[in-house]
């Protein structure tokens, strides 16, 4: 696209975002921030402001995305793991219907560790257009500055609960040739850390990234012995991504 010179930047910018006003009928998988609002793409603000409903986990924190976006007056519904099976077919009749839909979570890309995935089984079924929009995704970000090996990884989002259950996992990858990705909250951050040196040797090198893009971001790398003494000096806080380095 060629513009004139006498446009100003935010012109540029308006002009590129008319290019991507959300399509009737059409469902959009848009990433939102994971912490610094800054992250938010032209495109993806672009879809929020013209789709005609937004389904997102929880509407209160949407809400709060739209505020700072200056987006009033947007219809949401709420899409959680709880009755997502009638999410979805809600959902589906909505777009069959011709309304635009944009797919959010609460932070990252949806249906990554998030819901989604039943509405877009049905979209692909009914052959109802599906367009990403990409953006902030927790662990990929976490993998780009780890230093681990990225040329293949296995993401393992959230383990069970049961210490039992997430060790038995933990040893099914004992000997897996490719950098392990976990998501954690701070109240079961020790516990999978007592799990990582039950299961793994306690010189396993692995990488903690803790409140990604947010005032208090902090990233560690070392052994899981040299980690359990460092990460957690002061109780545990936000949303944790651990990476296992594979045995190199």
């Amino acid at each position: 696209m060629v513009f004139p010179l006498m446009l100003t930047y935010m012109d540029i910018l308006q002009a590129l975002c008319e290019k991507h006003c959300a399509q009737k009928g059409t469902l959009y998988v848009v990433a939102t921030p994971i912490g610094n609002l800054s992250d938010l793409t032209l495109r993806a603000i672009n879809i929020l402001k013209t789709c005609d409903c937004i389904a997102c986990e929880t509407p209160s924190m949407t809400r709060k995305l739209l505020m700072h976006l200056h987006i009033k007056g947007k219809r949401l519904f709420t899409y959680r793991d709880a009755g997502e099976a009638q999410s979805a077919q809600h959902l589906l009749q909505k777009l069959q219907n011709g309304l635009s839909i944009a797919l959010v979570s609460d932070a990252g890309t949806p249906t990554v560790s998030d819901p989604g995935f039943r509405v877009l089984r049905l979209c692909h079924r009914e052959n109802i257009p599906i367009i990403p929009i990409p953006g902030p995704s927790a662990a990929i970000a976490s993998l780009s500055v780890s230093g681990f090996p990225s040329d293949r990884f296995l993401f393992l989002g959230f383990l069970p609960p049961q210490k039992s259950h997430r060790q038995k996992i933990l040893e099914s990858y004992r000997s897996e040739q490719a950098t392990l990705i976990l998501y954690e909250s701070p109240h079961r951050i020790l516990s999978l850390f007592e799990c990582l040196q039950k299961t793994l040797e306690p010189q396993r090198e692995i990488f903690v990234a803790r409140e990604l893009t947010k005032l208090n971001e902090a990233l560690y790398q070392g052994t899981i012995s040299q980690l359990v003494q460092t990460v957690f000096t002061s109780a545990p806080r936000g949303e944790y991504v651990v990476l296992v380095s594979p045995l190199l």
